[in-house]
């Protein structure tokens, strides 16, 4: 809820005439989850946990683009890889119910959706396209 107000009061700022400015503040290291379509902001259906990289992503032109891929980490649990989330710092989730797949998703993956713990999995890329 906190990242829609924070676009809702933007748009309020941009309509009064103010300009945008970068964030402030320290910066720290979030995480990209996978999981199971259990997968809800906590610990339920992780299967994959990956730090990413600072900064973890650049935005141009209304897409998101992961920085740092391919990013490989290997699995903590076994499951079907479904859904992915972006997590700061403190593991409160950013964004949610990215979809993961091998191709054409927020979220692709190498070799496999469907995976055993302890296998390695790479990221290939990652992409939010704001709608």
């Amino acid at each position: 809820v906190s990242l829609k107000n924070y676009r809702m009061q933007l748009v309020a700022d941009l309509i009064a005439g103010k300009i945008p400015a970068p964030s402030t503040g320290p910066s720290g290291v979030g995480t990209l989850v996978l999981g199971t379509s259990a997968l809800n902001g906590g610990s339920t259906g992780i299967v994959v946990q990956i730090p990413l990289s600072n900064p973890p992503a650049v935005a141009a032109s209304g897409v998101l683009t992961l920085s740092g891929v391919p990013i490989t980490a290997n699995a903590i649990a076994t499951g079907l890889i479904e859904l992915a989330e972006l997590r700061d710092p403190s593991g409160n989730t950013v964004v949610s119910g990215l979809v993961v797949g091998l191709s054409g998703a927020n979220i692709n993956i190498f070799p496999s959706v469907n995976v055993s713990i302890g296998q390695s999995v790479q990221i290939t890329s990652g992409v939010i396209t704001h709608g």
